[in-house]
């Protein structure tokens, strides 16, 4: 009895097994069938070209004008000023026009009035003079006509042995009286060749390095001296060979560290005394009412 009772139920489940997964591939299949017929209205009335064509044209006409403002930015004007940065403009103060003309590349021979050295800061005055009559062909510079200039640059001895350095811009000439603005640079220092208008120190970084090695050099010598008079005596012949193979040590090991303490040294300064001869050369052309 109970055999068949479990067989019942056994058919029963099975019948609703068989129910419900009927019930499951009808409802996905028309499930299927709906979306299949939605995807064919949609290709029925979609039209790609078109679409895309109406968009574009939507776009392309209802597209704005740039404002005023953003025309007008501050970005573009900055932009313009950077531009012009890169062309060189004169000093303001330069006269354009006048009764002589000094043309640039001019070079006067002049002295300083006072010492120049790397100890004065950016913005200091600086004065020359003519020490003699300058004679050309439309015009006459007397002695002692003073130019005025500015240190627009400069720094003390630094490490590596790197000098001091000064840069000077000549600004004004007082011809008979007149202040005249002008825009010249140094090309000449104290008997010596200036290059780009800087007025360097003396670079000591070779001189330092052998400096360096003096040491080594002196124990080197001391010790070769002292092998020569253990050599001279016959029961210290075999000590002589050690005080040599030191100083040879010595002198290699300074040899080879006298360039890298030569860095941590400062160069010379630049001190040019009162008097001393100066050639400036102007930039621009220079008129004189």
């Amino acid at each position: 009895m109970l055999v068949i009772k479990r067989i019942i139920n056994l058919r029963v489940l099975l019948k609703n097994v068989i129910i419900t997964l009927f019930l499951l591939v009808s409802t996905h299949a028309h499930a299927f069938d709906l979306d299949m017929t939605v995807d064919d209205d949609i290709r029925k009335n979609y039209n790609s070209s078109k679409l895309v064509k109406d968009t574009n044209t939507v776009e392309l006409e209802t597209l704005p004008d740039l404002p005023d403002k953003l025309k007008n930015s501050s970005a573009d004007k900055t932009f313009i000023k950077a531009d012009t940065q890169t062309k060189y403009i004169p000093p303001k103060n330069l006269i354009t026009g006048g009764k002589i003309k000094i043309s640039r590349g001019t070079s006067f021979n002049v002295v300083s009035v006072a010492q120049i050295s790397d100890w004065q800061t950016k913005g200091a005055q600086v004065k020359f003079k003519t020490k003699n009559v300058l004679t050309a062909k439309h015009y006459t510079i007397p002695a002692s006509t003073v130019f005025t200039g500015e240190i627009i640059e400069s720094h003390q001895p630094q490490l590596t042995c790197n000098g001091g350095l000064v840069v000077i811009r000549v600004r004004s000439m007082n011809y008979k009286g007149q202040n005249v603005p002008l825009n010249a640079y140094v090309t000449r220092a104290n008997e010596k060749k200036v290059f780009l208008n800087d007025i360097k120190g003396r670079r000591t970084y070779l001189a330092t390095m052998w400096k360096k090695g003096n040491w080594g050099r002196a124990i080197f010598n001391k010790m070769l001296t002292l092998t020569i008079n253990l050599g001279g005596d016959g029961s210290t012949l075999l000590l002589s060979p050690f005080p040599f193979a030191y100083g040879v040590i010595c002198v290699g090991l300074n040899t080879l560290t006298s360039p890298i303490t030569a860095f941590f040294n400062k160069g010379g300064h630049v001190n040019i005394p009162a008097g001393s001869p100066f050639r400036i050369r102007l930039i621009d052309d220079t008129y004189i009412d």
